[in-house]
């Protein structure tokens, strides 16, 4: 009577170790080449301005917004798109003030890949010129943003950061967490977030 509830408990742990293995497998074969990586289709500049907050961020090496991190973009007369952004940023490891920044964009070849200039004082803590790739936004609640600042000779990117944006400075709604969830899979940096407080730091 006790053979088959053997052979159950075995096969069952069987077919455990195989799902794990798949798993691993399906993680070990993606492809994380920042070129594999797929941006907004049909991407509207009009559509994403406005203001944006951060609420979860994959920090690269150096980069030094902390937290209260608002955006707000722009699109200028002549079509092309700005941006200001403010947080709180501590300096020499117990200096904190709000810092406010101010950023210009040149277009590539793909609307959703753009390269971002920071200007004014506090540029020299950035890197200056960076990517701003917008991999998906339905730019009424949530908008997701990368970029790979040192690339790898393999293709993968060796310092990276990525901003999650919300139109709701509460966060994001629960409907749209699964698809944030999917694309940070997709920029193989599941895992890799922290969230983004917002206290008012930078309110006065």
């Amino acid at each position: 009577m006790r053979l088959p509830k053997i052979r159950s408990r075995g096969r069952s742990n069987m077919f455990r170790v195989l799902a794990i293995v798949c798993l691993a497998a399906g993680a070990l074969a993606q492809d994380c080449s920042i070129q594999s990586f797929q941006v907004m289709q049909n991407f509207d500049r009009h559509r994403y301005a406005g203001t944006w907050y951060a609420v979860a961020k994959k920090d690269p090496v150096g980069l030094f917004l902390l937290d209260n991190i608002i955006a707000q973009f722009n699109v200028e007369a002549d079509g092309t798109m700005t941006a200001t952004a403010k947080g709180r940023v501590k300096l020499f490891n117990n200096f904190e003030l709000c810092a406010n920044m101010f950023a210009t964009f040149e277009e590539t070849d793909n609307p959703a890949k753009l390269k971002m200039k920071y200007w004014g004082a506090a540029s020299y803590l950035e890197n200056g010129y960076d990517d701003h790739w917008v991999i998906d936004t339905d730019y009424d609640n949530y908008a997701i943003h990368f970029a790979c600042r040192v690339m790898d000779l393999d293709g993968t990117c060796l310092d990276s950061y990525s901003f999650i944006f919300s139109r709701h400075p509460g966060g994001l709604r629960p409907e749209d967490q699964k698809i944030v969830t999917q694309k940070k899979q997709e920029l193989c940096l599941l895992g890799k977030y922290r969230r983004v407080s917002h206290t008012g730091f930078c309110d006065s």
